[in-house]
């Protein structure tokens, strides 16, 4: 049910640009998503369909772009990719220290772009 908020955040912001482009149609959203988001595509889908009816949305298709989880070794600069269930004793790849990261990407909720007539 977290996706809820989420999409009725993208689907407001979408509605927006709609009116300030003079948008008839809004036929697809790509979005970018990081795979430590917990949401679901069907579910994103479900509830987009659901809020937007009677919209210039309504109908329009998510489609959704994962990011990967990427960290910096905060010892020596590294950057590199890992998978959530991998994010527990993680050890860099160069230096080899453990669970000394920033978090460069892995987080993002946003709006690529937006397909529109």
């Amino acid at each position: 049910m977290h996706e809820l908020p989420v999409i009725k955040s993208i689907l407001d912001i979408c509605l927006r640009q709609a009116v300030q482009y003079k948008v008839s149609k809004i036929v697809g959203i790509h979005l970018e998503i990081g795979r430590l988001s917990d949401l679901e595509e069907e579910w994103m889908q479900k509830y987009f369909d659901y809020l937007s009816e009677g919209t210039v949305a309504e109908g329009a298709k998510i489609k959704v772009e994962w990011v990967p989880i990427v960290l910096r070794c905060t010892e020596c600069g590294e950057s590199f990719e890992v998978a959530a269930k991998e994010l527990s004793g993680v050890a860099c790849p160069k230096c080899h220290i453990e669970n000394k990261f920033s978090l460069v990407s892995g987080k993002e909720y946003q709006i690529k772009n937006m397909e529109a007539y």
